[in-house]
């Protein structure tokens, strides 16, 4: 394969003009609230970099929800830009940068600690009270550039095309800092629950990495051949009466050691938890079905369950996703858009149509696409 830069979407770098363009929303509402501006170009502050953005993924509450004008934990005032986790060619550097150099292709986490709170400092950054989040609580990455701290960034390997990076960045990271919390070993049976989202697709991929057993679920047929295909050992329907027997047979009775529930649906977690070997854990990053579940206490401590929620990745996290990349881990990259046609990503999100990550490409093409 020919890694060439254009091949593998990354930009040239070019000098930083005074103004750039940008996908800008200036009310909440549907997916053609977005359109192409030209705003100012942002400078990179000290210990930031300026990022010449490649690619950038699309989350469906980081971005579809934030555009509709429902985001349930931040208050977004229009004008705005929109884009987490991306990937680009650092294209300056604020004062006190010695970390990367200007020209190094990178991928930015975006979730943006205080770096000073204790927890920060026992490395538990996605417990900070101040955390905030590129593209919500500050301009993102649906632009020609982006300004982040330099702490957010991490050298891409050789070989990985942008939009991978863009798609790793921040999922990558929270599966493995749900795996890490949870305690993987190889050979564990981890149950993912909603296992074609982009999260629930690269939670699979990354344990399977790390020597798991998969057992993935999903609503859809289709979405179900697809994660037998990219090698789950069992695949089944989430909502089948008979998933707890299903996952206790394929098991040999021992039920699965991590689940992995993102989902927050009432009935799913009930089926979840009833899934569990003694001793096993439940990790959650989010709820988008639900939020109130039950669970029973008694058998909680009689069983030595653990419910843990992992609201983000971490530094350690990061590092870890990144070394993995390098022994050959792979996200799931559902399909790409160019930038121009951010209202047709976001359409296509909503009809739930995607197996994985979804990402834009901002190529110098991909502004009048």
């Amino acid at each position: 394969m020919n890694n060439t830069s254009t091949e593998l979407g990354w930009p040239d770098l070019l000098p930083v003009p005074d103004a750039m363009r940008a996908m800008v929303f200036n009310r909440f509402g549907p997916p053609d609230v977005l359109e192409q501006a030209t705003i100012a170009t942002p400078r990179p502050g000290p210990g930031e970099v300026l990022v010449q953005v490649a690619a950038v993924g699309i989350g469906r509450l980081l971005d579809l929800t934030a555009r509709a004008g429902n985001h349930p934990y931040a208050k977004i005032e229009p004008p705005h830009v929109l884009g987490a986790d991306h990937a680009g060619v650092v294209a300056a550097l604020g004062d006190g940068v010695h970390s990367v150099r200007v020209g190094d292709r990178v991928a930015v986490f975006p979730a943006v600690a205080c770096g000073s709170c204790a927890f920060c400092v026992e490395g538990r950054e996605e417990v900070c009270p101040d955390l905030g989040v590129i593209g919500t609580h500050r301009p993102g990455a649906y632009a020609e550039y982006c300004a982040v701290p330099a702490r957010n960034v991490h050298r891409v390997p050789h070989g990985i095309p942008a939009a991978m990076a863009a798609s790793l960045a921040l999922v990558g990271a929270v599966a493995a800092n749900q795996l890490a919390q949870a305690g993987l070993r190889p050979g564990q049976w981890v149950l993912v629950q909603g296992a074609a989202s982009a999260l629930g697709s690269t939670t699979a991929a990354y344990a399977q990495h790390l020597g798991a057993r998969i057992i993935a679920t999903s609503r859809s047929a289709e979405k179900r051949k697809a994660l037998a295909a990219a090698g789950a050992e069992v695949v089944l329907d989430t909502t089948a009466p008979d998933l707890v027997d299903r996952i206790r047979e394929a098991t040999g009775g021992h039920g699965v050691d991590i689940a992995v529930d993102n989902l927050g649906d009432p009935a799913i977690w009930d089926a979840t938890l009833d899934t569990l070997a003694r001793g096993g854990t439940v990790v959650t990053s989010g709820a988008f079905l639900g939020g109130k579940v039950q669970v029973d206490l008694r058998r909680l401590y009689s069983d030595c369950h653990r419910i843990i929620g992992v609201r983000t990745g971490n530094a350690a996290a990061v590092d870890a996703l990144w070394t993995e990349v390098e022994r050959g881990f792979r996200a799931v990259v559902d399909r790409t858009f160019p930038i121009a046609r951010a209202a047709d990503a976001h359409r296509y999100m909503e009809d739930d149509n995607s197996l994985g990550r979804v990402a834009l490409t901002l190529g110098p093409g991909d502004w009048d696409a």
